[in-house]
């Protein structure tokens, strides 16, 4: 898999240095140059929907080791920076996540469950925000959007029972259906797994029984997000000199997200996310060189705020890492002599 997604990144790269050379490569890069230190605010602009990222996942974690918003917020951009910038199928930040998370104190399947609900509820508000693109590209944009209008749609469509049993799945217990079936396979060696596998299960299910909280995340939280981001597309248009309106802009960045997260095998959707300003730009009336620069300008910002991410990530690796090793396996020794000592039962009954 990591080779595969090196292979796609390289692939990807070639996709969007050829579609810089197909257009126009100096009005590409004097539209860059005319926008200069504006387009490092729209990048920077960057830290405020991670703020509501780091507000809407905090208020799904509850008890005396719920992390504080600086430290969510720093979870949040080292997320997105692991996501974003490694080989890792945009699940990478995730198991990233849950050992700082556990570094923090939180217990096991409450962080686990975070993740989860989290990662439930984005895909939802996403494919909400993506009819709303799609419905204006429909209503408003020219002629030869129809087209991806409709493809976009029928997309929506393939993928909504997917994400709808994705978002019931936690009523069937999964994770404690999958480990007994492994603890069966395995002849008792992971008894202990199925205890920790129901709690995270039942940690699951209690975020989504808090009503208020998974309302207030798909509708306050995740729409207020998503606003920002699209605030950073305005901004990089403003700079770049294009004249788009914000509803415009939050159409752009509906879309984006979508097309991304689709292509999630590809490393920071090189290449795709390209090809795809230049679609939906050219769709809502933006040149295909203003649409690579703002695709550039997208890069920009994950150099500025990723990169970071990523040496923030590592040093936090070495400063914290061992001590998080000894805490879990000081946790993990009484479930692991209990998953002992059931295995020796089983083997005494069969004896017997």
């Amino acid at each position: 898999m990591k080779h595969f997604g090196r292979a796609a990144a390289l692939v990807g790269l070639l996709v969007s240095l050829w579609l810089v050379w197909r257009e126009d490569p100096g009005a590409v890069f004097n539209a860059l140059r005319a926008a200069g230190v504006g387009l490092v605010i729209a990048a920077l602009a960057h830290v405020l929907p991670m703020i509501a990222n780091a507000c809407d996942w905090r208020s799904l974690i509850r008890g005396a080791n719920r992390p504080s918003l600086g430290k969510m917020l720093h979870l949040v951009w080292v997320r997105e920076s692991v996501n974003s910038m490694l080989p890792v199928a945009r699940i990478g930040g995730e198991l990233v996540s849950y050992r700082m998370l556990r570094r923090w104190g939180v217990k096991p399947s409450t962080a686990v469950g975070s993740l989860i609900v989290d990662m439930q509820l984005t895909v939802i508000s996403q494919l909400m925000f993506t009819l709303i693109g799609i419905g204006f590209l429909f209503a408003h944009a020219q002629s030869g959007a129809l087209r991806l209008a409709g493809q976009l749609a029928w997309g929506v469509v393939a993928l909504t029972p997917v994400l709808l049993l994705f978002g019931l799945v936690q009523h069937a217990n999964p994770f404690e259906r999958i480990t007994r079936v492994l603890n069966r396979m395995t002849s008792g060696k992971l008894a202990a797994l199925v205890g920790q596998s129901v709690q995270i299960d039942q940690a699951i299910k209690v975020i989504w029984r808090r009503r208020a909280v998974v309302l207030r995340y798909l509708f306050f939280w995740q729409p207020l997000q998503c606003l920002l981001t699209s605030l950073e597309i305005w901004l990089a248009l403003y700079f770049l000199g294009a004249q788009v309106s914000f509803v415009e802009a939050v159409v752009i960045e509906s879309l984006i997200q979508a097309i991304s997260s689709a292509a999630f095998f590809v490393p920071g959707g090189l290449g795709v996310q390209e090809g795809a300003f230049i679609l939906i730009g050219g769709a809502l009336g933006i040149d295909p060189a203003t649409s690579l620069a703002l695709a550039a300008a997208r890069r920009i910002r994950d150099l500025l705020m990723f990169v970071p991410g990523l040496i923030a990530w590592q040093f936090s690796e070495s400063s914290g890492g061992g001590a998080a090793t000894q805490a879990v396996r000081a946790e993990l020794a009484p479930q692991r002599s209990a998953g002992a000592h059931a295995k020796r039962q089983s083997e005494r009954r069969e004896q017997h």
